[in-house]
């Protein structure tokens, strides 16, 4: 459906996350994928929402000069807000075991923001999802670290891995953006293009 509907356009992927690409086959879009180093950086003031927003807006400035009239570029991020604080992805063993123990009986947001941009025009949407974490033990933590690498996954973890399975409560919200990316949204805004 969406793939008639836009395809005039050219459809660009700004993301190596296997879990959007394979979102975006899912949706039965035709789409490239276009990768360019940005660092992550976002002003100390800026709270949940606000950080995922800047980040998919500064992702997508990377690619301003080089998008052509038919381009459309979409840009996304997500971080795990707990405690008043964003959590990314883990930067080795120790930063994901801690993370993990962090987010064991309690409750956080994941936030995703995705970035729709044109030569013409941008639309910057977000989802936020709460997540339930049962008390995890280190024996967990570990062998899920061990075994499913979670390092670049925000928060040191992946909802449809092993540790999600077993670890997670319940969810309020989708489901799809504690993947990466709220699916559900990203479709309507595409549609009315």
């Amino acid at each position: 459906m969406l793939k008639e509907k836009l395809a005039k356009y050219n459809i660009i992927l700004a993301s190596g996350s296997p879990r959007r690409q394979q979102f975006f086959r899912d949706l039965d879009l035709k789409f490239e994928i276009r990768l360019k180093e940005v660092d992550e950086i976002f002003p100390n003031h800026l709270k949940e929402t606000e950080i995922t927003d800047f980040l998919a807006d500064l992702k997508s400035k990377a690619f301003d000069e080089e998008l052509k009239d038919d381009d459309i570029l979409i840009t996304s991020d997500t971080i795990v807000w707990l405690h008043n604080k964003a959590l990314g992805k883990p930067k080795d063993y120790d930063d994901a075991f801690q993370m993990l123990k962090s987010l064991s009986n309690t409750n956080h947001k994941v936030i995703t923001s995705v970035s729709i941009k044109s030569k013409g025009f941008q639309k910057i949407i977000n989802d936020i999802t709460k997540v339930y974490f049962k008390e995890l033990t280190d024996e967990e933590i570990q062998f899920y670290i061990k075994n499913y690498e979670p390092f670049d996954k925000a928060g040191a973890y992946g909802i449809q891995d092993w540790i999600g399975k077993i670890g997670i409560d319940k969810i309020e919200g989708s489901y799809f953006n504690v993947m990466g990316l709220p699916v559900h949204k990203l479709y309507k805004e595409l549609l009315i293009i």
